[in-house]
């Protein structure tokens, strides 16, 4: 009898390697031979990053860049043998980060519930959930981030339950390791001490020195992006404060608790959200005394409730602000599911049998859909409006995947002027971006993949990371002379630090007779330098 229940465990075991494992080849199948997404605009920039491998940068750590590199070097030429492209040798990382990801779900679950049918159920709910999916296939720093936060929960789970003296060291470099990725990883540390805090039996490891020896590792491989601060004046700091909301004085935006909760509502498919909230407040820590169940909560709260307490001053973020929250979360939907199923209410139970698979199923659906867009695009076409001089882009109010589209024809146009440009003039234009997000855009799929920079300050954008080194507007004496292809606008600002500027015809990007986007291009001949006030990078 032990034996057979031992033997189905195995199995069980076994249907959840196959599951992760199989889930991170489809990604990387996808990724080769049928993404229709370009990389985002985030995902380029980082790229560009990968190129100027540096110990920190403006507004992340390194890690993402890292990870890139690493994914070009090993994988790149194959991706470019198998698909003409090196899209996924980028994207490389993310799969693996992913794969890792839904394993230390599974690690955790199984863990903290001895049961492998629960750990199983927890890696196909994490495969369903659309956050995990864009996680595992789009190279954002989300990726390495929830990866390095799952497994710091693992580690401190085996640290403190499993009484395992080096699991401190490993949790210490799982948490460094995110915060080379994300600064918002140092929130895990923050979970731990109000776990510490707040359970009476656990106040002692105040004082012992496994939570130091965790906190010393996390911050030995914290200092690159420590020292790359302290020689660039903080600017990272500056960034993040300004993201929180902490420079915009006392103004608050009411709806900012709502926009977060409703947008966190839809980030988990509204009946995962309510689960998890259900689950925190069955297990809240002061009315029960299972510590694991503890750890696992403050491991969830505390990052939620951070975010919301700034939502007054962001107006609710990002909405993936606090994902982080639910992998904690999700092992207690697992506990509470258990207690439901093995109850006497009726209700509940059938509710849970008919929901859960459901809203599986649905996941599945959106995670599909966003990754091909395409199969449901005549669905958008009936409900959106038609093209008009108020609303040119009816597609994109629906397809959030139109911002990941056109940058390959885009490239093309701006190679047609290149040569156009450098046949009449007898000179090579500069590539710029108007603004931050399109130089990594043009330096990843244009011929050559040239260096562009970034005017976006003087046309009235953020900072980043394209203001820190050398550029035309802080460093001019490189540029004096030259002519610019610029992409996107050029404000009348920017327009004085040429002799001309020449407007070109617009490049409009279709899909099926649909407009999709729209490109500006300005020739702006004879470079003299732009006038800024304040010092390099005006921070």
């Amino acid at each position: 009898m032990v034996k057979d229940k031992q033997d189905d465990q195995t199995g069980i075991k076994w249907i959840a390697y196959a599951l992760i494992l199989g889930s991170g080849l489809l990604h990387l199948v996808y990724l080769l031979f049928f993404c229709p997404l370009n990389l985002a605009p985030d995902e380029a920039h980082y790229w560009d990053w990968s190129r100027h491998l540096d110990w920190s940068y403006y507004s992340k750590g390194p890690m993402v860049s890292w990870l890139i590199c690493m994914g070009r070097e090993v994988f790149g030429p194959l991706s470019i043998a198998l698909c003409g492209s090196e899209m996924p040798a980028v994207r490389f990382p993310a799969v693996v980060c992913g794969t890792l990801l839904i394993w230390g779900v599974f690690v955790l679950t199984l863990k903290t519930t001895s049961n492998a049918r629960s750990a199983l159920a927890a890696v196909i709910i994490a495969i369903s959930l659309p956050p995990i999916a864009a996680a595992s296939s789009l190279i954002t720093i989300d990726a390495p981030y929830t990866c390095a936060w799952i497994w710091a929960l693992v580690f401190g789970y085996m640290a403190l339950f499993e009484d395992k003296s080096w699991a401190w060291f490993a949790a210490g470099a799982a948490v460094g390791f995110g915060i080379l990725a994300k600064y918002t990883m140092i929130l895990w540390i923050g979970s731990l001490a109000c776990f510490f805090l707040f359970t009476p039996q656990y106040r002692i490891y105040f004082i012992k020195p496994g939570p130091w020896i965790l906190g010393f590792t996390a911050a030995f491989f914290s200092l690159p992006i420590l020292i790359w601060n302290i020689q660039n004046n903080w600017v990272s700091f500056h960034h993040v404060s300004a993201l929180a909301g902490m420079h915009q004085g006392p103004r608050i935006q009411w709806l900012g608790p709502l926009t977060y909760l409703g947008q966190q509502f839809c980030l988990l498919l509204g009946y995962w959200f309510i689960l998890w909230a259900w689950a925190m407040w069955h297990f809240r820590p002061w009315l029960q005394e299972n510590a694991v169940k503890q750890y696992l909560w403050w491991m969830s709260a505390v990052t939620f409730l951070v975010f919301f307490g700034f939502s007054p001053k962001t107006g609710g973020g990002e909405m993936n602000w606090p994902v982080t929250a639910y992998l904690s979360g999700l092992v207690l939907i697992i506990f509470h599911m258990q207690e439901i199923l093995a109850g006497q209410n009726r209700f509940l139970l059938n509710c849970c049998k008919f929901f859960v698979p459901t809203f599986i199923a649905l996941g599945l659906a959106i995670s599909l859909f966003m990754h091909q867009s395409e199969w449901i695009r005549p669905l958008f076409l009936l409900i959106a409006e038609n093209p008009s001089k108020a609303n040119p882009f009816p597609l994109r109010k629906f397809d959030p995947t139109c911002r990941l589209r056109g940058w390959v024809s885009v490239a093309k146009e701006i190679d047609k002027l290149r040569v156009d440009i450098t046949a009449s003039t007898g000179r090579e234009p500069v590539l710029a971006g108007g603004s931050w997000n399109v130089p990594g855009e043009i330096g990843f799929y244009c011929t050559g993949h040239p260096q562009a920079y970034s005017i976006g300050l003087v046309n009235g954008d953020r900072h980043s990371q394209y203001d820190l080194w050398q550029n035309p507007i802080d460093h001019p004496e490189a540029f004096l002379g030259k002519d610019f292809l610029v992409i996107g606008i050029v404000s009348p600002k920017a327009r004085k630090a040429f002799e001309s500027v020449e407007e070109l015809p617009s490049f409009w990007y279709y899909e099926n007779g649909q407009p999709i986007s729209v490109w500006q291009f300005q020739f702006c001949k004879g470079f003299k330098g732009f006038k800024v006030e304040g010092s390099p990078g005006h921070f």
